[in-house]
C-alpha cells in the first residue's frame, strides 16, 4: 500500500500530462464533426455527428491534391537528404571529418530565421523557373532536413563496430562497398527514423510553402491555412484537414519513436 501511494503522484502527472496532450486532438477531431451552428457553441457537447465537413475536404476542396503535394514534397526530400547525408554522416564517424566543432556547425541552417534565407532562395527559382513548383520546396526543405538526416545517423554510425567493415574489407570489399552493403543495412532503423523525423518537418512546413508555390504546386498546410477565409474561419473543414494532416505521421511517431530519441542524442554525445 505504502508503495502505491508513493507511485500515486508520479501517475497523477502523467495522467494530466496524457489529458493536455490528447485534449487538442479529440477537441480537433469533435469538431469536424460538429454541424455549423454547434460550432459556434464550443461548450454544447450535445449534437449529432456530420460528415458534412470532411465531404467538403475530401470531395469539394483542393485538399486532395495538396496531400499529394506533400507526401511528394517530403518523399524528395527524404530521399535526397538520405542519399547526401548518409554518406557525410560516416565521413564524421569514421574519419573525424572537421573534427567535433563541425557536427554543430552543420546545423547553423537551423539558428537562421527561415526569413533571411527566403529572399535569396525566391530570386534563385524565379532565375531558374523553378516557381510554382514542388522543386522549390524541395529545395528549401533540405536546409533543415539533411543537417537534421546527418546528426541522426553520426550516433548510430558510432555504434557500428570497426570490425564489420574491416572484415568486408579483408573479404575483397572496397570502402565504399563496405558502406553501403555492410554499415547501411544495419543501421536501418536508424535510417528509418531520421527520414520519418526529416518527412515530418517537410510535411508540417508552411512558410516556404506559401511563398514558394501556386494552386497546383500548395502543400497540405498551405491548404489549412487557406480555410482562414475573409468570412472568417471554416472551423469545421479546417479541423477535417488538420486531422488528416496529423493522423498519418502521428502513428508512424509511434514506431519509431525510441530511434527519434536515440538519434537527437548520439550525435551530440559521440565525439
Amino acid at each position: 500500500m505504502r508503495k502505491f501511494y508513493r507511485e500515486l503522484p508520479p501517475l497523477a502527472l502523467l495522467l494530466v500530462a496524457l489529458v493536455v496532450v490528447i485534449f487538442p486532438y479529440v477537441w480537433t477531431l469533435l469538431t469536424s464533426l460538429k454541424p455549423e451552428a454547434a460550432i459556434n457553441r464550443p461548450l454544447d457537447w450535445n449534437f449529432t455527428p456530420t460528415l458534412a465537413h470532411w465531404q467538403r475536404v475530401l470531395l469539394e476542396s483542393n485538399i486532395p491534391l495538396q496531400v499529394r503535394n506533400s507526401a511528394l514534397v517530403g518523399l524528395f526530400t527524404v530521399g535526397i537528404a538520405l542519399l547526401l547525408g548518409a554518406p557525410a554522416a560516416y565521413a564524421f564517424s569514421r574519419f573525424r571529418a572537421g573534427g567535433s566543432s563541425l557536427r554543430f556547425i552543420i546545423l547553423a541552417a537551423q539558428m537562421l530565421p527561415p526569413a533571411v534565407l527566403i529572399v535569396p532562395f525566391f530570386l534563385i527559382m524565379y532565375n531558374l523557373k523553378l516557381l510554382d513548383s514542388i522543386w522549390a520546396v524541395v529545395a528549401t526543405h533540405l536546409t533543415f532536413a539533411l543537417p537534421l538526416v546527418t546528426w541522426f545517423l553520426i550516433g548510430f554510425l558510432d555504434d557500428v563496430p570497426r570490425d564489420l567493415e574491416e572484415q568486408a574489407m579483408i573479404d575483397g570489399c572496397t570502402q565504399w562497398q563496405a558502406f553501403y552493403k555492410v554499415i547501411l543495412p544495419t543501421i536501418r532503423p536508424g535510417l528509418g527514423a531520421a527520414a520519418l523525423f526529416a518527412f515530418i518537418l517537410s510535411w508540417n512546413d508552411l512558410f516556404y510553402a506559401l511563398l514558394l508555390t501556386g494552386k497546383e504546386s500548395a502543400t497540405l498546410p498551405v491548404g489549412i491555412a487557406g480555410f482562414w477565409t475573409f468570412r472568417g474561419i471554416e472551423m469545421g473543414q479546417m479541423s477535417a484537414a488538420i486531422i488528416l494532416a496529423i493522423l498519418p505521421v502521428t502513428i508512424a511517431s509511434f514506431f519509431v519513436q525510441k530511434y527519434l530519441v536515440r538519434g537527437l542524442g548520439g550525435g551530440a554525445l559521440k565525439g
